[in-house]
């Protein structure tokens, strides 16, 4: 089942006897067990029949013997086992998988795992009686659609702009996104659009100079608005981390490469390939322009070069001089 799709039974009040939620990306797993503990019972109820449990300090039998527990004065009990990926063997709750109590929701949140092997009976049968929710990393075509649609969860809508600042500013940090729009919609008393300008105020970014507007200088060769952006970064190293400015320029300029590479240039087409909002396709239109491929794959190379600097595997540089030499080189291909 996909996340969505759990999260909507829940809020219907269609629930499974096993939840297992496992993968790379803790929020979804986070979101989905915050739901069940918060939402399924009542505050009353939740006194006698809620219970959570951690694996590093229990057992396969231990987990079994409470799921096996019946509700006191509900129709539910709640058993939340939380960073279960300690749980093990994880394959022995087959026991329980085969014949669950109905009226027990038992939550296996599984952190710091990639795969789970389904070929497991017990994986097959939590399939086949429960939920089981692969919680994957978002890819980068698919960040800024989250952002649009986590926005029109809290009841916001965000400009193209400001989406795109949203996400360049704080990354793929999923539960920080969540946690800034809470801080948004706690401070917009009016239902329009919400522009660039809100965002940088409510985030703590400063709305002249950021990573989004550094792109935007590199792309239209504004070399005195880059360099500008960059003395701030260097004067400001807390603004900035600098390997998530690396990043976000790589994947700029990687952007940029597939202009290049597309066979149809139209706006729609550009903004399915590259994943974003086809109001960004002219800007890279005309970085592509600027950045013929060879000057492309240059700077793809600086990048490589910059980012092996930041981590120390090039000698000791300070931060600000590894955003000066890149930004000097980027502009001077």
């Amino acid at each position: 089942m996909t996340y969505d799709q759990i999260l909507n039974d829940l809020k219907n009040k269609i629930y499974k006897p096993v939840y297992l939620l496992y993968g790379e990306e803790s929020y979804f797993i986070d979101k989905i067990t915050d739901y069940i503990a918060e939402n399924v019972l009542t505050e009353q109820e939740k006194a006698f029949n809620q219970v959570v449990i951690y694996g590093r300090d229990t057992d396969v039998p231990t987990v079994i013997q409470a799921a096996r527990r019946f509700p006191m004065m509900s129709n539910y009990q709640v058993v939340i086992v939380k960073e279960a990926q300690h749980l093990k063997p994880l394959a022995d709750m087959d026991v329980y998988f085969e014949a669950p109590l109905k009226s027990t929701i038992l939550v296996l949140a599984i952190k710091e795992t990639q795969k789970l092997d389904k070929r497991t009976k017990a994986i097959k049968l939590a399939e086949k009686i429960g939920a089981v929710l692969e919680s994957k990393k978002l890819y980068e075509n698919e960040m800024i659609r989250w952002v649009s649609n986590l926005a029109k969860s809290y009841e916001l809508t965000l400009t193209p702009d400001a989406q795109r600042l949203m996400y360049e500013h704080i990354g793929a940090d999923l539960s920080r996104l969540d946690g800034e729009m809470k801080k948004l919609r706690t401070a917009v008393t009016d239902n329009s659009p919400i522009g660039a300008d809100v965002v940088a105020r409510n985030i703590g970014v400063n709305r002249d100079f950021n990573i989004f507007e550094l792109q935007k200088a590199i792309g239209s060769r504004n070399a005195l608005k880059a360099y500008q952006i960059t003395d701030y970064f260097a004067k400001n190293p807390k603004s900035t981390y600098i390997g998530l400015a690396i990043k976000q320029i790589f994947d700029y300029f990687t952007r940029i490469m597939k202009v290049h590479a597309a066979t149809d240039k139209s706006k729609n087409a550009l903004a399915a390939t590259l994943g974003v909002n086809p109001y960004f396709v002219d800007e890279y239109l005309t970085a592509a322009r600027y950045y013929p491929i060879e000057k492309t794959l240059s700077i793809i190379s600086f990048l490589r070069d910059a980012d092996a600097k930041s981590k120390g595997m090039s000698g000791s540089y300070e931060d600000g001089d590894i955003y000066k030499e890149l930004i000097y080189k980027i502009m001077h291909v």
